[in-house]
């Protein structure tokens, strides 16, 4: 069986350094940093009290406030990005055949705020069970792309990955697969999370996961620093439409990148923390560059996962290296988390869109906050340090990994035609 081609004709962003995809491509490549103080709650108590929230977002802006009260924040915004991107691609909603168009969405928590709230006023409570009609409906992952599919009539695949961190690189996997065989013309796909909350900030702290540079919130995010000492939560959502390539030709759809592969593997070694020798991170390059047909010399750029943890940047440095050999260090390797945080499920697709435009633009974003060198990180690699680098790309791969073990890896083409 001849497999179709994959093509991205829509992007869409809200993210914590921009509420749209021209805000957050001017964001990235001009360094912007969006971590700051927690508005959200009163964080007197905590260890890490910065997070990067979304700016000026006003759900009323994109919903009446009867719709908006059966959101939790994390469908809010996946549906803010999905019109967002269904607008870009130029897809005559009237005429599209709605059958064969989908909706393959990643969320690596879902409704955490709704469910913290419900317990809490519960708790507060007399005892009796007083929940909100709305509760299981706004808490469930898998309700964003139904939401989405909902307002706009899509009846194809309809659902949610969920593998934490890798949950939106996964759902665009499975996206190009469903399209690669013939099952759909379209897919909506990406993630969404929510997760700057009393739970998920109390949660993340519990586990020494989070910086608690609370002195410095706007540098708290390093990559591949010496001093980096976790990560920063952020929240926000990334829509990408991914089409087959004949379909997208037909209609005269501009065109981002084609989709070439994707790869999965699992670290199978602990629930939170990588395999020290990146193993599982090995794998799941091999995985994807076999899977787009590609050697390892064709690779120009790595978005990786990046997320400012000592353990996890080093390992996965490591595996870049076993992976490209003397190649690495003629790629250009960037962590784009150094300026959004860690968006969780989310992560995946906002990088990948990131990719994406480095590729469009031929410019590669910033890691920035980048001020110490670590002994443990080969210095011949180009980690994209501090400022934008101009670069014709060609072939750029995006890195995600999640807790469990969970790797995930897309690897996209510029396309000449």
């Amino acid at each position: 069986m001849e497999l179709k081609r994959v093509v991205v004709t829509g992007l869409g962003a809200l993210t914590p350094i921009g509420n749209n995809l021209e805000e957050y491509w001017d964001g990235l490549i001009n360094g912007r940093s969006g971590s700051a103080p927690i508005t959200y709650f009163d964080t007197e108590k905590f260890k890490t009290k910065f997070a990067c929230e979304l700016k000026n977002f006003d759900p009323l802006d994109h919903f009446d406030r009867k719709e908006a009260r059966k959101l939790d924040r994390f469908a809010q915004y996946a549906m803010v990005s999905a019109d967002e991107a269904i607008l870009d691609s130029g897809l005559d909603l009237d005429t599209v055949d709605k059958y064969r168009v989908g909706v393959i969405w990643g969320a690596g928590i879902g409704g955490l705020e709704t469910f913290q709230n419900e317990v809490i006023n519960y708790a507060e409570g007399d005892g009796s069970p007083r929940f909100n009609p709305f509760f299981i409906p706004k808490m469930i992952a898998d309700i964003a792309p139904g939401n989405i599919s909902i307002k706009h009539g899509f009846m194809g695949a309809n659902y949610t990955t969920v593998s934490a961190c890798a949950s939106s690189a996964n759902a665009m996997i499975d996206a190009l697969n469903n399209i690669r065989l013939g099952y759909s013309d379209v897919i909506v796909s990406g993630g969404s999370e929510a997760a700057v909350t009393i739970a998920g900030m109390g949660g993340f702290n519990a586990m020494h996961a989070l910086s608690t540079r609370n002195d410095s919130p706007e540098t708290a995010s390093r990559p591949f620093d010496a001093t980096r000492d976790g990560f920063v939560l952020g929240e926000g959502a990334g829509a990408l439409i991914l089409e087959e390539y004949e379909h997208a030709k037909a209609r005269g759809a501009k065109i981002y990148a084609e989709v070439l592969g994707g790869g999965l593997s699992s670290d199978a070694y602990h629930m939170t923390a990588p395999h020290p020798e990146g193993d599982g991170v090995v794998a799941v390059m091999k995985n994807c560059l076999k899977n787009a047909g590609l050697k390892p010399e064709d690779v120009d750029a790595i978005n990786t996962h990046g997320t400012s943890t000592p353990l996890g940047d080093v390992a996965e440095l490591k595996a870049i290296t076993k992976v490209f050999g003397d190649h690495a260090k003629n790629i250009n390797i960037n962590s784009t988390k150094s300026m959004t945080g860690h968006l969780l499920g989310a992560a995946g697709a906002i990088e990948a869109i990131a990719a994406i435009l480095s590729m469009k633009h031929g410019i590669v974003p910033p890691t920035i906050n980048h001020e110490n060198i670590d002994e443990n990180i080969d210095p011949e690699l180009n980690l994209t340090l501090n400022k934008a680098q101009k670069r014709d790309v060609n072939i750029v791969m995006s890195n995600t990994f999640g807790f469990g073990g969970h790797n995930a890896c897309v690897v996209f083409k510029k396309l000449d035609e």
